[in-house]
């Protein structure tokens, strides 16, 4: 791992608290309510986020053991698809909970930083087709509870959520099938990207340690 990575971590970190706590703080003061504001699936994908490079980078400075590969995959899916979704569908959503800068750190700055993470110190293992398949879980527990709090509160994180909609729980069926299918799609991609990384980062050590060994046979 490069040495600038684990202080890049801690510093990516260490804003991107301070930008959920500074809108945290917005949304329990102006009434929304700090609830709201947590029931969004940006924000629960940041504090993610938060968490794994926070934790990467302290890793990184001690010598602790990293963060799993899928763990790490995962937080990156659920970031991408967040910043795609903001910049496809919901950029003219009107969001109360989330101040303009925020905005931009949450949906766009974060999305990249976690992507370039992943180039910059891609997966030491193979990430298999079955863990791809498991980054479901989250976003499905997710959406059940996106529409059981939403039914008991009469408040929905997102539009295409709200069953008042035209077209009610059949367009949220359908919405959430696409939903899933783009993040079986991107997680799928992700996975490959970061496989092909790890193998040719592989082969590059594979071919300076023979060229090491060579050196030394010829010396010896």
């Amino acid at each position: 791992m490069h040495s600038w990575l684990a202080p890049a971590r801690l510093a990516v970190a260490a804003f991107l608290v301070v930008a959920l706590c500074f809108s945290g703080y917005h949304a329990a003061t102006d009434g929304s309510g700090v609830v709201n504001f947590l029931s969004y699936f940006t924000t629960l994908a940041n504090l993610a986020g938060a968490a794994v490079l926070g934790y990467g980078g302290w890793a990184g400075l001690t010598g602790r053991r990293p963060v799993p590969d899928a763990v790490r995959g995962a937080v990156l899916l659920y970031l991408v698809v967040t910043g795609l979704a903001y910049g496809t569908l919901l950029a003219t959503y009107p969001a109360p909970l989330v101040i303009p800068w925020v905005d931009d750190v949450v949906h766009r700055v974060m999305p990249l930083l976690a992507l370039a993470d992943w180039l910059v110190d891609p997966p030491t293992r193979t990430v298999r087709a079955r863990t791809v398949l498991g980054w479901l879980g989250f976003p499905l527990l997710y959406v059940a509870y996106a529409l059981l709090r939403g039914h008991a509160a009469g408040w929905y994180p997102y539009p295409f959520l709200d069953p008042a909609r035209h077209g009610g729980y059949r367009r949220i069926a359908g919405a959430c099938f696409l939903l899933a299918v783009a993040f079986l799609l991107l997680g799928a991609a992700l996975a490959a990207v970061g496989n092909a990384l790890a193998a040719h980062r592989a082969a590059r050590r594979g071919v300076a340690s023979n060229g090491r060994h060579a050196r030394a046979r010829a010396t010896g």
